[in-house]
């Protein structure tokens, strides 16, 4: 198994345990050497209102889907984080913690998917979108679809997957320029940015006071936690829904910027207490929790973020 192969559950409006816990390890736990006890677990779980049940059931998901495996046969279980999804977890956080530092490199080229499938084959135009969709493509029209850059092999192998064997479909995958980019019939109007720009300002105004607060130092450990948590799950959306066009297709004011300030003051302001919240809350199940229970924190070179804190992280970098 390698990293592509664990299933990180999807991020969702009011998270579910699973991807709760997801967050929350790939945030605090950075080895697959720690033994983590099933009973920590459901003590971290409980800060967040999840039940005891809720807890265990949602460490048998976590097993299912490669990210956890059990240590043994120890009862209670004792599991730990899987190579597979360590590699995982540094990724996604590289790409959270640098996600909208730069404008993007631009060189004009899209992405450009067309196909078409016969009327018989609705299920198949259903598990295109799909695709694309995952893919990061948007309907320019609708059966043509379109994403900025010049990655076009995952596009041609997805369709390729998908239509090979339907009768009469037909597709192209190309790369594009367009001679009115930034017109109203440009590449920009496939995307509804006027819906984006109000889920960043939302996400400013709603961690607005939180932010206040951490700069103040006036936020405890076991709020700091949570806060913490709720804050990068927040976030971490951005970087999946975004679509990261070039400035000069963008509404003005654009309000990503100060959603990231906000976002990187909170994250860096509360992680050594979200981490002693932790450690705290786990130590009487595990304890060897300190020595294993770190946090992620930006670093002065954006294209390294590393975990810090407790004798198995890495060196403070704070951004």
């Amino acid at each position: 198994m390698n990293a592509d192969d664990v299933r990180v559950p999807r991020a969702q409006i009011g998270s579910s345990p699973q991807h709760l816990l997801a967050t929350v390890l790939g945030e605090y736990l950075d080895s697959s050497d720690a033994d983590l006890p099933s009973t920590a677990v459901i003590a971290i779980l409980r800060e967040f209102g999840v039940s005891e049940p809720s807890a265990r059931a949602t460490l048998s998901r976590l097993v299912k889907r490669g990210l956890i495996a059990t240590r043994g046969n120890r009862r209670p279980p004792v599991y730990h984080l899987t190579p597979q999804a360590i590699a995982k977890h540094r990724s996604r956080m590289h790409q959270f913690l640098n996600f909208g530092a730069h404008p993007p490199h631009w060189t004009g080229e899209w992405v450009l998917a067309s196909f078409s499938i016969p009327s018989s084959g609705q299920a198949s135009r259903h598990a295109v979108r799909r695709s694309l969709s995952a893919l990061g493509l948007v309907g320019l029209y609708d059966s043509v679809w379109i994403r900025p850059g010049s990655d076009a092999a995952p596009v041609r192998e997805a369709l390729s997957e998908l239509l090979l064997h339907v009768g009469g479909a037909r597709w192209s995958v190309m790369h594009v320029r367009f001679d009115e980019e930034a017109g109203p019939h440009g590449p920009a109007a496939a995307y509804d940015l006027s819906a984006l720009a109000s889920a960043y300002s939302s996400f400013i105004q709603r961690y607005a006071e939180l932010r206040v607060a951490a700069r103040n130092g006036k936020v405890d450990p076991a709020r700091a936690l949570v806060a913490r948590t709720s804050a990068m799950d927040s976030w971490r959306r951005f970087a999946d829904i975004d679509p990261d066009l070039p400035q000069h297709l963008l509404p003005k004011p654009w309000p990503r910027q100060e959603a990231r300030e906000t976002f990187l003051d909170i994250h860096s302001a509360l992680g050594s207490l979200a981490q002693a919240r932790l450690v705290a809350v786990a130590t009487p199940h595990w304890p060897d929790a300190a020595s294993w229970i770190t946090h992620f924190q930006a670093s002065r070179d954006p294209s390294r973020p590393q975990p810090t804190g407790g004798k198995h992280g890495g060196p403070p970098l704070v951004g």
